[in-house]
């Protein structure tokens, strides 16, 4: 994929956030581009937007694999699959699994203010 960064961006909501990352993918501000996006909520607006970017959008929800370990690895597997470098939490309303968080170590941007989990959005 040239020189340009593959990131994840990961959302619970409208995408705001993202808009504002992939524009500056696009206007050459970072030097990258959104490969793909996560959320943990099937309405999330972000989804939309990733759609009408042509950009590869999931919905990964934890509560449907029969462990915590799955869950992770499939979350893995899905990064890795789109070769994802780095990760951006934009607005993204639950805390990284520990296993993503060493698979991504030193490349996860958390943009969103909140402090999870005492203080969410």
């Amino acid at each position: 994929m040239n020189d340009k960064v593959a990131i994840a961006v990961f959302i619970s909501g409208g995408g705001s956030n993202l808009q504002a990352i992939m524009d500056a993918c696009e206007n050459g501000t970072i030097p990258g581009q959104v490969v793909l996006v996560v959320s943990n909520k099937k309405k999330a607006y972000g989804l939309v937007r990733a759609n009408s970017a042509g950009i590869d959008a999931v919905v990964h929800k934890r509560k449907r694999f029969p462990s915590g370990d799955e869950a992770d690895q499939h979350l893995l597997d899905i990064l890795k699959d789109h070769s994802v470098e780095m990760i951006a939490t934009a607005g993204f309303l639950q805390m990284l699994p520990p296993a993503i968080v060493r698979a991504y170590q030193g490349r996860v941007l958390n943009i969103h203010p909140a402090l999870l989990p005492k203080y969410g959005g």
